[in-house]
């Protein structure tokens, strides 16, 4: 007998078509998981408990009337979230920000729309940090907290979709990485996240103009996230950077596959590594081996190749958001601090910064081109206490101190190429440290074979420890 909640992503979605649970029944169960624990955990932003049972009512006629032969949507009946920076139509809309407390996105988002077509049930939106700005989730509104230690935050920018996965709050989530923000969160919280290649997965009606940004899925287990990326991975005309779809059910087929022998090369450990840090990082590079892998240590990568350039891309973006001068008091001051910095950076500097940038990714990816995934840890120590990263009279130290916590994660956003965080190991007192694979470009489905591998070797649990106390739940047949 197992609880709804510990079913996997693709767990649920089989015990839906098999009849063993109604979608209705699976929402409610998840939406009495979110009255009871989000208080604590700050998952959720708005939770949508009409139109998620709507959803789950019209996915259950769905299933009633379809033949035994009917191909049904792939998420059919399954409880997702979704990080509050993409628009959820007649949702708050906030994007993590005081400044538009009183918004309402009026359409979904492009991927949005592709997760509702694959019969997902969306049960509201999660805590996000402000504008996509921060490495933590720390908010006017919620902060959210990794469910492993409530003292501890979930990281960011996806913070609360993190958090609602580990904590069986949704079967899997909807996030966004422009310098980690999958991947921060997911190690923080001891789940799978997953930054897809540019141009898989469309950013319609934003833009990515910068080529930084794009929609990653947060999940228990490396098939979920597969599944996940099957479904979102469509264009949409105009996008900046778009790839062909792949065939249908091509990465999920990718983690059920033997990755094979492939060259690994493992990052040098940096100064200021923790060293349950540097232990997660070794005893993966150990476990490769043993699974017949070729692991070597790889050529360091400084940061400081890059992050001087990666600021001024990273405060454009948030200068861009447009703010009405009324409101702008409303900012915290790390998104205040950004926004200053990159109103003072005309036309030439960014594109001097992206000419720059653009010649750093082509010799990083050169520099690697030997190996079919670099390792390192995601994060450079576990997930950090709430309020740790925050100095609230000194902003650019706030920075500074997030870029000393994720140095490496902004690198495949500036490349392009994938990277997954893995929860591969856990500190003595319990704290989920992740481990980063970083593929080559376009190759998500070599790192999802080799993610899937590992999680095979060295299971994790595939749900985190309760938050709150709960009361006895639905369990399924």
């Amino acid at each position: 007998m197992t609880d709804l909640h510990d079913l996997t992503l693709v767990e649920q979605a089989a015990a839906i078509r098999a009849r063993a649970v109604s979608p209705t029944e699976l929402v409610d169960h998840h939406l009495r998981r979110i009255e009871q624990s989000n208080g604590a955990l700050g998952a959720y932003r708005t939770v949508d408990a009409p139109g998620a049972r709507r959803a789950a009512a019209a996915a259950g006629a769905r299933l009633a009337a379809a033949g035994d032969d009917e191909e049904l949507p792939p998420l059919l009946g399954v409880p997702l979230s979704v990080k509050d920076t993409w628009p959820v139509a007649g949702l708050p809309f906030t994007a993590g920000s005081a400044a538009f407390d009183d918004r309402t996105a009026p359409a979904d988002a492009a991927v949005v729309g592709i997760l509702r077509a694959a019969g997902a049930v969306l049960l509201g939106t999660t805590t996000a940090a402000e504008f996509g700005c921060s490495s933590y989730t720390e908010t006017v509104f919620a902060t959210a907290r990794s469910p492993y230690d409530l003292s501890r935050g979930a990281g960011g920018s996806s913070g609360g979709a993190a958090a609602s996965v580990a904590a069986g709050l949704a079967a899997g989530a909807l996030g966004s990485d422009g310098g980690g923000s999958v991947r921060i969160p997911a190690a923080a919280c001891g789940v799978v996240g997953l930054k897809p290649s540019r141009g898989r997965v469309s950013p319609a009606p934003a833009t990515d103009a910068l080529g930084l940004a794009t929609a990653g899925p947060l999940a228990r287990t490396v098939a979920d996230a597969a599944l996940l990326l099957d479904v979102m991975a469509v264009s949409t005309p105009g996008d900046a950077a778009a790839l062909p779809a792949p065939p249908a059910g091509h990465f999920r087929a990718c983690a059920e596959q033997e990755p094979g022998p492939l060259r690994i090369g493992v990052l040098p450990r940096t100064d200021g590594q923790h060293p349950e840090a540097a232990l997660a990082c070794r005893r993966t590079a150990d476990l490769l081996a043993g699974l017949g892998h070729h692991v070597e240590e790889a050529p360091p990568c400084d940061p400081g190749e890059y992050l001087a350039d990666f600021t001024v891309l990273w405060s454009v973006l948030a200068a861009a958001v447009p703010v009405p001068p009324a409101r702008e008091a409303r900012l915290l001051p790390l998104t205040r601090w950004l926004r200053a910095r990159g109103g003072e950076h005309g036309a030439v500097r960014l594109y001097a910064a992206m000419a720059s940038l653009s010649a750093t990714a082509r010799a990083v990816c050169h520099r690697y081109a030997g190996f079919d995934a670099v390792l390192s840890p995601t994060t450079e120590h576990p997930p950090l206490p709430v309020g740790s990263s925050v100095d609230p009279d000194d902003p650019e130290r706030t920075y500074l101190r997030m870029l000393a916590h994720t140095p490496r994660t902004p690198l495949a956003n500036l490349t392009g190429q994938p990277s997954i965080s893995l929860p591969l190991h856990r500190t003595p007192d319990g704290l989920p440290v992740g481990v980063m694979l970083t593929g080559r470009l376009h190759q998500e489905g070599v790192l999802l074979s080799l993610g899937a591998q590992l999680e095979r070797a060295r299971p994790w649990p595939h749900h985190a420890a309760r938050p709150v106390a709960t009361q006895p739940e639905r369990r399924a047949r």
